[in-house]
This record gives C-alpha cells, structure tokens and sequence, in this order.
C-alpha cells in the first residue's frame, strides 16, 4: 500500500521540549480528544480510535564497515480510518 505523508517535521529539540510534546499528547489521549499537530503553515488534527495499534521501535543506522551509527526511538499509533479496531496486544510496555 502506498505511504502519503499528511505531516512531518524534523528539528534540533531540547530533551525538556521533546517531553512537553510527548506529555501534551498523552493528555489530549488520555482525555479522549483529539490531537492537533502544527509547525510553521502545517497542521492537522486527527481523532485516534479508543484502542489503537501502538508500536515502539529502536533502530540503529550504519553507514556499511561501522558499528556506530545514529540510534532513534519511534512511537507509532496507528488505526484504521474506516473502523475502531479493538485488537490485541502482545504484551505490556513499560518506560523506567
């Protein structure tokens, strides 16, 4: 299936903003309302179902002959837009 992107932003952020983000969309969740993301002229609103897929990823990149790269954490929500799924999950995620 096709991948269109509706909204991305990439920038240089403290730990203590990237927290905030996070913190604000964990309420907005929480709350049952919906999220509106903004930077610059973009923006858009999304309303995620009651029990969305939430997927947490780590990932390295190297560039070929390196052990060190660049390291990233992703956290993805996903649904679909047609119907609420209340699927399964594998497992409790924990942050320490």
């Amino acid at each position: 299936m096709p991948e269109e992107v509706l909204f991305e932003t990439e920038s240089k952020t403290t730990r203590a903003d990237i927290a905030a983000i996070l913190r604000n969309t964990a309420d907005k969740l929480d709350a049952g309302d919906a999220v509106t993301l903004s930077a610059g002229n973009d923006s858009i609103t999304l309303d995620p179902p009651a029990s969305p897929e939430f997927e947490v990823k780590v990932e390295r990149e190297t560039k070929a002959g390196q052990t060190e790269g660049e390291l990233s954490i992703e956290f993805e929500i996903e649904w679909n837009e047609r119907e609420d799924d209340d699927s399964a999950t594998d497992g409790t995620l924990t942050v320490e």
